[in-house]
């Protein structure tokens, strides 16, 4: 299945070979293996702060690699099923943006769901990309976002057959997947490449009862946050690709304007480890995710006023997404009751659903007191009135691009009253986190529909961020 001997872990033995050694370290970081500030080595551990490194001859150098760092970046990419990988130690937001440079061009067309992550907005305002908007099915019962269909793509590439690229969340949140193969053979037969922000499918190449990765799929590139499902250290991404469409120097060199040139070695370190133990552990550690996933929707189903999404194609199961629509609560208002009150920290919220994300390390009694949480406090917020689920979101077709991201950033802006900013062009992102999907963004013509999701999020006290007034009731618009 492997081309290289994927019992080798390069980048942690040469990390651990450096620390041993009795080293005069004339040379940052300036804590001196931990020496310089004992407060770190009693916290973190001595061994963490001798591992603590930088790009010295003995460990190689992540600008250009040629030792321990391209062995473990080659083991990760053969894993994967990629042609090359890129460590990436500021998380799968540098890798986006390195993905969407080292394709686009100022002025350049890209199909992108209107559901992105801040992170590819961001890119679009460092490269200058035009973002042609496409629509994401929805699933009307539970009032969420689903993902991008085939059709959409084929629609909106023959409305612009000079687009440069298609790019696909995948996926989503809340779990859902698209026909990522069909996708990308579309995107091929046009001439186009395929771009996918895989941050939340760390796992998908290693349990066959899991949807197809980017790569198996045939996708050009994809971003990979190993830190959310894949096991690594918070901030640890990988940026993969397929070089047969690809610019590979174009990528290395977009990598290196965005990539720190003091990379940290312990998160670098962490991917080697992480791809290593999804090798050789992760099929048996995700039957035991999956089985425990089973077993959550079973009990939570038995629940009054509480149901569990359910998903037979194009779906990741390890993903619980919870409706508490059937309680007088929101899904702000559980998942802040399961969180002072129970000890339990859910991956996010939003109106009528809570998202429990179930991966490597999960065991049974957590899930056990997820339940018990979730029936006492079903069995003190009884509600008798029915709640619809609706969608927060504007249709795709009433978003207006009015000017391309980049530009309405770097355009001279005021701020106004919310009321007074309807027709006026977006000159900020405001988004509501987790997830970090903007509900406005630069350059967009703001409607109606956009101040009244705003106030409503407002109201139910959602974490809102990016927002210039911390008061949510003007924006910054083009002047």
């Amino acid at each position: 299945m492997y081309k290289l001997n994927q019992d080798k872990v390069p980048l942690l033995e040469g990390m651990r070979a450096y620390a041993n050694r009795d080293i005069a370290a004339f040379y940052v970081p300036g804590h001196k293996r931990g020496q310089g500030v004992p407060i770190l080595a009693n916290y973190f551990g001595e061994q963490l702060m001798e591992l603590d490194a930088s790009s010295i001859p003995a460990l190689d150098n992540v600008g250009n690699p040629t030792g321990i760092i391209k062995e473990a970046q080659d083991l990760f990419a053969d894993a994967f099923g990629a042609d090359v990988a890129f460590f990436m130690a500021n998380g799968s937001t540098s890798a986006c943006h390195a993905m969407l440079m080292s394709v686009l061009s100022p002025g350049a067309k890209i199909l992108i769901p209107k559901t992105i992550h801040k992170s590819a907005l961001n890119g679009l305002i460092l490269c200058g990309g035009i973002p042609i908007y496409m629509a994401s099915d929805v699933c009307k019962k539970e009032g969420l976002t689903k993902n991008v269909a085939v059709a959409e793509v084929r629609n909106k590439l023959d409305a612009n057959p000079d687009a440069r690229a298609v790019f696909v969340l995948n996926p989503t949140y809340f779990g859902y997947t698209s026909d990522l193969r069909e996708i990308a053979n579309l995107c091929h037969e046009r001439g186009v490449l395929l771009l996918v922000d895989e941050a939340h499918g760390a796992h998908f190449p290693f349990h066959q009862d899991l949807p197809q990765s980017a790569m198996a799929s045939g996708a050009d590139m994809s971003c990979i946050s190993v830190h959310k499902t894949g096991g690594a250290l918070t901030q640890s991404s990988v940026l993969v690709v397929k070089t047969e469409r690809v610019d590979i120097n174009r990528v290395k060199k977009a990598v290196n304007i965005l990539q720190s040139t003091s990379a940290s070695y312990i998160l670098m370190g962490s991917l080697d480890g992480a791809r290593y133990n999804l090798v050789k552990n992760g099929s048996s550690q995700l039957d035991n995710a999956l089985a425990l996933s089973k077993k959550a929707q079973q009990e939570l189903s038995k629940i009054a006023g509480v149901s569990v999404v359910k998903e037979e194609n194009f779906h990741d199961p390890t993903k619980l997404v919870i409706n508490v629509s059937g309680l007088s609560l929101t899904g702000f208002q559980v998942y802040e009751l399961l969180r002072c009150e129970y000890e339990i920290q859910p991956e996010l919220c939003e109106t009528n659903h809570i998202l429990v994300i179930i991966s490597l390390g999960d065991c049974e009694k957590w899930i056990k007191r997820l339940v018990q949480a979730l029936a006492e406090i079903a069995q003190k917020y009884t509600n008798n009135i029915h709640k619809d689920n609706f969608l927060l979101q504007p249709p795709v077709q009433d978003v207006v691009v009015a000017m391309s991201p980049r530009d309405a950033y770097f355009s001279d802006k005021e701020m106004v009253l919310f009321n007074d900013a309807i027709g006026k062009i977006a000159g900020e992102s405001i988004l509501a986190y987790p997830p970090g999907i903007p509900i406005i963004s630069p350059g967009e013509l703001i409607t109606a529909e956009v101040i009244y999701i705003l106030r409503d999020l407002k109201a139910k006290n959602a974490f809102i961020v990016d927002n210039t007034d911390p008061e949510l009731e003007k924006i910054l618009v083009v002047r």
